[in-house]
């Protein structure tokens, strides 16, 4: 079995596997996922392997994801403090409580008094901010962050699914205040998903934010599956199903292929090579899922192949990134830039 290897996540200090364990299929409340026994060895074979990473959320499986977690601890009576936990707040768990979801600080502490007891820990060693609310100000969230930590119930903080500049703001803000900053930021992205490449990659790379992608492998649709008649749970009306999307999982067939090694490992390798602080989320209801996917870290793929996957999913980076590109800022070409300024006045 492939060995992972340790990264520092964002600037801080904390070692983490170069894969993340994704546990949403932890729990078998919403009619599928892995039952106990199931998550129980996928945890084992992780830990196997090196892996220390695990990502949860109050909201997987309705806290099931979370409550196999602390029964994992507890039952087979492993080292609580080798695993890196991350898990995370915001999405509505209670129809009776209009506080019972959002960014706000009441919601915060209340999520992860709820976490804690699920996971039968006394501390999260990484909290995300799980999706943007729109409503509640980055200071008030800051603030309850720090404190969170302060008071020894949170280790790190990190945020997921929110625009660009909300991120950039909370960071430049609790850099101001002395307050604990963000160390990582959790996307979707992927070969048929490369809109964040346009402001939350490089606000990510400016900040040294350890970048996690979830749905690395576009919920299955990069391995091919789908493309040999499995139905899987995506729906057919899926944009991942669509002809540009069929073209991009074709070329990564063909150089899995060329390679001799799953598609998966093609589409967990280009993800990685994007970026050196990128930890792939990778989700796995059978252990077999996840020995595959660890097989994916002896993949390097050559700059001819990342060229090629590169073409076929490129994306319109719209302005001002593409026009930084024209008028050759990114190569520091500022003459370049300003003569063209000159004569477009």
């Amino acid at each position: 079995m492939t060995q992972m290897k340790y990264q520092l996540l964002g600037k801080s200090g904390l070692k983490v596997s170069e894969l993340c364990l994704g546990t949403m299929g932890f729990g078998t409340a919403a009619g599928w996922g892995a039952d106990l026994k199931s998550s129980f060895e996928i945890m084992d074979k992780f830990a196997e392997a090196g892996g220390n990473f695990v990502d949860t959320a109050n909201i997987y499986k309705l806290g099931e994801s979370e409550s196999i977690i602390g029964k994992y601890f507890a039952n087979q009576q492993v080292d609580r403090d080798y695993f890196v936990l991350a898990t995370k707040y915001s999405l509505k768990d209670n129809e009776s409580n209009p506080n019972a979801s959002g960014n706000n600080r009441k919601n915060l502490m209340r999520s992860v008094e709820g976490s804690l007891k699920r996971l039968d820990t006394d501390f999260i060693d990484l909290l995300y901010l799980h999706i943007w609310d729109d409503l509640t100000p980055i200071e008030e969230v800051m603030r309850a962050l720090d404190d969170l930590i302060r008071q020894g119930k949170v280790n790190y903080i990190a945020i997921s699914d929110t625009p660009a500049w909300v991120v950039a703001k909370g960071n430049t803000y609790a850099e101001l205040m002395g307050w604990s900053q963000f160390a990582a930021l959790q996307v979707e992205y992927s070969l048929l998903q490369r809109t964040p490449e346009r402001e939350l990659i490089p606000m990510a790379k400016h900040f040294g934010l350890s970048l996690l992608p979830w749905a690395p492998l576009a919920g299955g649709a990069l391995t091919g599956k789908y493309l040999k008649g499995d139905p899987g749970r995506i729906k057919p009306e899926s944009k991942r199903l669509n002809a540009e999307s069929i073209q991009i999982t074709k070329e990564v067939l063909d150089i899995a292929d060329k390679y001799g090694v799953p598609a998966s490992s093609v589409a967990l390798a280009w993800v990685r090579q994007q970026y050196n602080k990128c930890i792939p989320i990778v989700g796995a209801t059978k252990s077999s899922q996840l020995l595959e996917n660890i097989g994916s870290l002896a993949l390097n793929l050559e700059p001819a192949f990342m060229q090629r996957l590169n073409a076929a999913s490129q994306i319109d980076l719209g302005f001002p990134l593409e026009f930084f590109q024209e008028a050759g800022v990114q190569k520091n070409n500022f003459g370049g830039f300003y003569d063209r300024i000159i004569r477009r006045s």
